[in-house]
């Protein structure tokens, strides 16, 4: 996959890249020869390190329709920036080391590193050798489905053996390259990578260390995945495997309505944390400074009594509005990691798509008391199926406004027929996006395609 140049970077990076941690591997000083992690105190300062871990791509959050940009803002994007908000053809225009693949692989390259070692190791069949290897396994999954969601068609069961997946290297040797699997040969990895990790991981929720994964997230993710692939019945299997490990909802009307950071770190819905990546920094802050606004048509959503309007939204003089801080409440970057309320969100969906309006509409008003001012709230109802599913799409789409999932949404609802086309109108120009059009998948950045020879997306 990656050219010998640029995996030799990785390398002689890896120890600067993690010198934050406690690790002695870690803090040792770069020398000649390639330093190797050998003990398990060096293959966890590795898997904590944040600045490698716990990112996903920002590709889908600039194309999606949770952001709009005026004519003026647009042009002082990167050229990345400004492209992937009109879904041009050429994403890139000559910007290289895009972080949505080398930040990924990067990510992949250190959990292989850390398997690698550990399969040496005379350590790894104790307890905390095995929950490391479950913690290097969770973290490759979480790094492969970015990619693959990211750079990939949609999930379908009739082309599934054909469209193209993602190069799968389970291996950190840097002296060969790897061909893009099938997608389904990418969704078996995955798979076979998050169900060993379950079966690994701790069940208890690690409610001071978030970055780390626990069995609760890797049955969260298991869900968010199932769902994207439109396996209904597996998705709600998952997500009520998780919300019985952990199901804690906050109040919203405990939240601070007026501050910046209305999240604490360790906030209790919160199961494992991610952000997108710090590098589309004009379009996509979560800061009153970003060129990115929320659409007005997605304010009017929120009733007046809905807490989650000023919790998650500031107004500005011009009348915009602008996404606070996140889940995390950290950085000015969206939270893309795994909470509570999108596993509820997950199990009402799956709910309604079974023919089940009544038990899909209580899950939902689980989460939606929570979220309304005090006494306000009337449950919500639905007489159909259908129109259970259409309220809990809304809702969806509320809650988890800004939280890198609206892109993939669209996909998957695109190819169950919902037929939804994106607009943007910058200085008079018309930009459309049809569903199931070939630009719904991302580009493979340009530089990797001339140095590793992988085939590339049409568009």
């Amino acid at each position: 996959m990656k050219t010998t140049i640029k995996w030799i970077y990785i390398i002689s990076t890896l120890s600067t890249l993690c010198a934050c941690t406690k690790s002695d591997f870690l803090n040792k000083k770069p020398i000649t020869n390639i330093l190797t992690p050998t003990t398990l105190s060096d293959f966890q300062g590795l898997l904590d390190n944040t600045t490698i871990f716990n990112q996903t791509g920002g590709l889908a959050q600039l194309s999606s329709d949770e952001i709009t940009v005026s004519y003026t803002n647009w042009q002082t994007g990167s050229a990345t920036e400004r492209n992937a908000y009109i879904w041009a053809k050429d994403i890139y225009a000559g910007d290289v080391n895009i972080p949505d693949w080398n930040k990924l692989y990067q990510q992949v390259f250190y959990a292989n590193s850390v398997l690698d070692g550990l399969a040496k190791s005379d350590s790894a069949a104790t307890a905390q050798g095995q929950y490391l290897k479950g913690w290097a396994l969770f973290n490759r999954a979480f790094a492969f489905y970015d990619l693959t969601r990211t750079f990939c068609k949609a999930y379908n069961a009739g082309t599934v053996n054909t469209d193209l997946g993602i190069p799968l290297r389970l291996s950190p040797a840097i002296n060969y390259l790897q061909p893009r699997s099938t997608l389904q040969q990418s969704f078996d990895q995955i798979f076979s990578d998050l169900n060993t990790a379950a079966s690994l991981l701790p069940t208890a929720r690690p409610s001071a260390n978030l970055n780390r994964p626990s069995k609760i997230a890797a049955y969260a993710l298991l869900a968010r995945i199932y769902l994207d692939m439109r396996n209904y019945p597996q998705a709600e299997n998952y997500a009520s495997q998780s919300l019985n490990l952990y199901s804690n909802l906050i109040d919203y009307n405990t939240i601070n309505k007026t501050a910046k950071t209305p999240f604490t770190t360790t906030n209790d819905e919160l199961i494992y944390n991610a952000n997108q990546v710090a590098s589309y920094g004009i379009f996509t802050p979560t800061s009153s400074l970003s060129a990115g606004k929320v659409p007005v048509v997605l304010i009017n959503l929120y009733s007046s009594n809905d807490l989650r309007l000023p919790v998650y939204f500031a107004e500005l003089t011009d009348s915009s509005y602008y996404r606070k801080r996140g889940y995390y409440g950290q950085g000015n970057y969206a939270f893309t990691g795994l909470a509570t309320d999108e596993l509820y969100l997950i199990k009402a969906e799956c709910l309604a798509r079974s023919g089940q309006a009544s038990d899909a509409m209580n899950t939902l008003n689980q989460l939606l008391i929570k979220r309304y001012v005090t006494n306000t709230f009337i449950p919500l109802t639905a007489v159909t199926a259908a129109a259970a599913l259409d309220t809990i799409l809304i809702e969806r789409q509320k809650e988890l406004m800004w939280r890198g999932l609206r892109w993939f949404d669209l996909k998957r609802l695109n190819m169950d027929g919902a037929n939804l086309t994106l607009t943007r109108i910058l200085n008079g120009v018309t930009y459309t996006l049809p569903p199931n059009d070939e630009s719904w998948v991302m580009p493979i950045p340009s530089d990797e395609i001339a140095l590793g020879g992988i085939q590339q997306n049409p568009r």
